[in-house]
């Protein structure tokens, strides 16, 4: 976390910076900063480290976070747990894309979608972040079906690289394998819940602090 806009150094060896712009009562905007300088549009972890930021400051157990141009309403659940209702998707159909079928989900940020090793995030994260189908980069992951409701998977963020999660990423994982219902998505870096129905939504995760000042520990990456 950072109050008000931040440098790009500020992000140097970070997943990412969440830039607190402004706080009325219980609402918060933010920014998303990437290590590389560019911004997200969206970042699931990100919005639940601000509420998770903004509720302990507040006392509130319900917050809303916009970033970009949405609002994210996030809940404290009585298991200590975050729950984000992150909004709609978009599922588009397959593609192959340099000889690597995708699926391409917006939530709110770009990803691609690819089912098969999560070994090989490292071969296909950055092929296709830049590729020319993608003309703003886009987020990529590599998923593995384990059983119905279960995934495994890693993340090549755009304007980060790999990274042990992703809140959207989980989001976009869990929508291109499954399109409803409730997915438990597992990442190097932990695990995240998604829920899915009528197009939308919600994300499921920790956020605990570091320190008395700004820094939160989670479960998933900061995300792009």
């Amino acid at each position: 976390m950072h109050e008000g806009p931040a440098a790009a150094a500020a992000a140097a060896g970070t997943d990412g910076v969440v830039e607190v712009l402004a706080v009325e009562g219980d609402e918060i905007t933010v920014g998303i900063l990437n290590p590389d300088g560019s911004r997200a549009e969206m970042s699931g972890n990100g919005t639940r480290i601000a509420a998770a930021w903004l509720m302990r400051r507040s006392g509130c157990d319900r917050v809303r976070v916009r970033v970009g141009s949405r609002t994210v309403e996030v809940r404290r659940r009585a298991d200590g747990l975050y729950e984000s209702a992150l909004g709609p998707i978009e599922v588009g159909a397959r593609e192959v894309v340099d000889g690597v079928e995708i699926t391409p989900v917006c939530v709110g940020n770009p990803h691609a979608v690819v089912v098969g090793d999560p070994a090989r995030i490292g071969e296909l994260g950055p092929r296709l972040e830049r590729h020319p189908r993608f003309p703003e980069r886009t987020n990529v992951q590599v998923a593995k079906v384990e059983r119905p409701g279960e995934v495994s998977a890693r993340v090549w963020e755009r304007g980060v690289g790999e990274t042990s999660a992703s809140g959207t990423s989980a989001v976009a994982v869990a929508a291109a394998t499954h399109r409803e219902g409730d997915v438990l998505v597992h990442f190097p870096g932990g695990d995240l819940r998604v829920r899915l129905a009528a197009g939308q939504a919600w994300l499921v995760g920790p956020a605990e602090p570091l320190d008395e000042n700004s820094g939160f520990r989670h479960e998933g990456g900061a995300d792009c």
